[in-house]
């Protein structure tokens, strides 16, 4: 019985001085960090940002607006015929009045010479008819109507190489010709588009846009054409008055910089800058924790400590997010892809790459 009182004694003695270890290494909760968690950190840097409106579309012509003609036309011929010769090719850059295309004219040749012997004639008439009336060998008015006779020569004539003038179809303005549709002995009318001609320096992209988006856009925003580094700048020419009640969208149409190496035609993307905040500080979007209830931080590593730091933030931006609180400042060190999983405060390590 003794030794059964002696052992218990000295198991309760060891376990009060396991205790009293484990406590004096472990301290109280609220004082010494125990976890020691290795992350990927960041500076926060200091740059500018931008807010967009992305949208997709095509590029075409400029339509006309105010004095500016519309940087785009159709060829077509103005009579009916067989098309005879084509004298422009694919890409070629050419002049307004330039002859593109060449209709049969044999018949209407025909009806040209024609006239121009009846005028002939008719001039000569009149000629005559004036020697001989100062020697009443006629009448002022067998002179009248041979002058009449001679105008509707003249106007006879005028008609024909009218109709002759139309079967050569030329530029109605300079450009370059693209979408050539046209081939030799090709019967063509009036409605028949042998091709068409657009101004490549005067180029836009007609886009649709959200209603809900399109209420911040404005004539005069800028516009980033494309997503890589290499994107182009334009701005917004016209913003749309009417919905388009199938899509519940409006037409935006953005000037495209002369040189761009676009195409009419082309699908694109842009996007229609909004907003810009210069000199702001900023992280990676993976450095923000977001939970409902407790709002949004950053976890700021000072020394081996990462501890918890409120922000507030404002425009994303190609990964990055400005943030805004007390305390921050260029340079101070973040967590970047560990920060949702650590707790207030912590040990820390860097991931060494």
């Amino acid at each position: 019985m003794n030794k059964r009182v002696v052992v218990v004694g000295l198991l309760a003695v060891v376990a009060t001085v396991l205790v009293g270890v484990w406590m004096r290494r472990a301290g109280p909760a609220d004082e010494d960090i125990v976890t020691n968690v290795a992350v990927h950190t960041t500076p926060i840097i200091r740059t500018s940002l931008r807010q967009y409106v992305t949208a997709y579309g095509y590029v075409e012509a400029a339509p006309a607006r105010g004095d500016a003609s519309a940087a785009g036309a159709i060829v077509s011929p103005q009579a009916t015929g067989v098309l005879t010769a084509i004298l422009t090719t694919e890409g070629q850059a050419v002049r307004q009045g330039a002859l593109l295309f060449r209709l049969d004219s044999r018949m209407a040749d025909v009806a040209v010479q024609k006239a121009q012997r009846d005028v002939t004639f008719a001039d000569q008439v009149v000629q005559r008819q004036r020697q001989l009336l100062p020697n009443d060998g006629t009448s002022l008015r067998a002179l009248q109507e041979a002058e009449q006779r001679l105008n509707e020569a003249r106007s006879a004539l005028s008609s024909a190489q009218t109709a002759r003038a139309y079967l050569d179809i030329t530029a109605p303005s300079s450009g370059t010709v693209i979408g050539l549709a046209a081939r030799v002995g090709q019967s063509v009318d009036v409605s028949t588009v042998l091709a068409r001609l657009v101004d490549l320096t005067r180029l836009v992209i007609a886009a649709d846009v959200p209603s809900g988006e399109a209420v911040q856009l404005k004539a005069g925003q800028r516009v980033l054409i494309g997503m890589d580094s290499s994107a182009r700048a334009g701005e917004v020419s016209v913003v749309g008055r009417e919905i388009d009640a199938r899509t519940g969208t409006y037409r935006v149409q953005a000037s495209v910089p002369a040189g761009s190496g676009l195409a009419p035609g082309q699908f694109t993307d842009l996007r229609i800058v909004t907003r810009e905040q210069r000199n702001a500080l900023v992280v990676p979007d993976a450095s923000v924790v977001t939970k409902p209830g407790e709002g949004q931080w950053i976890m700021v590593v000072e020394g081996e400590q990462a501890t918890r730091r409120p922000v507030t933030v404002g425009i994303h931006d190609g990964g990055m997010v400005e943030v805004l609180g007390e305390g921050l400042h260029e340079g101070l060190v973040v967590v970047t892809t560990e920060a949702y999983s650590l707790p207030e405060k912590t040990r820390v390590h860097l991931v060494r790459r």
